[in-house]
């Protein structure tokens, strides 16, 4: 998510030939087995749109259960503690719009799957945070997903460095370890601070449910499938806001479905570092309804998604 294109600069000297895409999607799985077999501790950085922060991550898996403590180190205190996947409690910034719906492991990373909409490749191997690593390319074969290029560690499988680049090469996003331990954290460093409230579980009613299904897109992007779906009251309208998440097995986005009746609301087309978020206002037979997509995804895919959202089947025109 910059204007320079740096793949060649971060590759120059460690590219070697291009290594069959079935030695890319045995990579893969090792990834997706890694993250559910493999215990870690380390200290990575995230940049984004020219922004850098620190962050702390312990990583247990035991008894079958995969536990997992984050904590940001500059800035302020932001705090995560999950379980399989599931948002238990979170601190500082983070605490606002949180979603506690577990990530599922088994879909993600799906190699055979991902082949149909990404190029993968082995490109090479490098070395990060002090360790042997293979370089894995995922280039996208349509304008409405993100390429990734991954540094796997070469023992364990886990990603040291993630790329998030634009189809003209731009870094939009990345996450790279400057340390990993490979020692399984303890149940104290697991343990999150007094700071970390508490993850509320809001349970949809029958009625919530029905939105829910009411609710669909008349155009996707290749591969991407709903994967969940959920509704809340918003704590200041009282309204019930819908959300669905769709994904293509690696890529995610989001659409929130909020009634609006009479009140004035602006439509909004913004993008920060590879996410972007795109508000458009529909008329349906049920009234008007504000359709806000959130994900990392170009931003001309999340308009088309907003302006294809349907109540009931029936068309939806923008409202003007």
């Amino acid at each position: 998510m910059r204007a320079i294109p740096l793949v060649p600069l971060l590759l120059g000297g460690w590219l070697v030939l291009p290594v069959h895409a079935d030695d890319a999607q045995d990579q893969l799985k090792r990834l997706a087995q890694a993250e559910q077999q493999q215990s870690f501790q380390g200290t990575f950085v995230y940049e984004r749109n020219g922004s850098f922060s620190t962050h702390r991550i312990w990583h247990r898996v035991a008894d079958g259960k995969v536990r997992e403590h984050l904590l940001q180190l500059d800035g302020s205190a932001q705090e995560v503690l999950r379980v399989d996947g599931v948002t238990q409690c979170v601190s500082g910034t983070l605490e606002a719009g949180v979603s506690n719906i577990p990530d599922s492991p088994a879909h993600a990373f799906d190699a055979a799957k991902l082949s149909a909409w990404y190029d993968m490749k082995v490109g090479g191997n490098s070395r990060v945070a002090g360790r042997p690593a293979v370089v894995v390319t995922l280039t996208p074969r349509d304008q409405h997903r993100y390429g990734i290029e991954l540094h796997l560690d070469s023992q364990t499988g886990l990603p040291l460095k993630s790329l998030l680049l634009s189809d003209k090469g731009q870094l939009l996003e990345r996450f790279q370890f400057t340390e990993l331990d490979t020692d399984a954290p303890t149940d104290q460093m697991l343990q999150p601070s007094a700071d970390c409230k508490p993850v509320k579980v809001v349970k949809a009613k029958a009625d919530a449910q029905k939105q829910q299904v009411a609710w669909r897109s008349d155009w996707l992007p290749p591969g991407f499938e709903l994967s969940s779906a959920a509704a809340r009251k918003d704590p200041d309208s009282k309204a019930l806001v819908t959300s669905l998440m769709y994904d293509d097995g690696l890529a995610r986005f989001s659409v929130f479905i909020e009634p609006v009746s009479g009140a004035a609301v602006t439509d909004i087309r913004t993008q920060l570092g590879p996410t972007v978020a795109v508000s458009r206002r529909l008329t349906t037979p049920k009234g008007d309804a504000m359709v806000t997509v959130v994900g990392e995804i170009p931003i001309g895919t999340a308009e088309r998604i907003a302006l294809s959202m349907r109540n009931d089947a029936a068309p939806a025109a923008t409202k003007k």
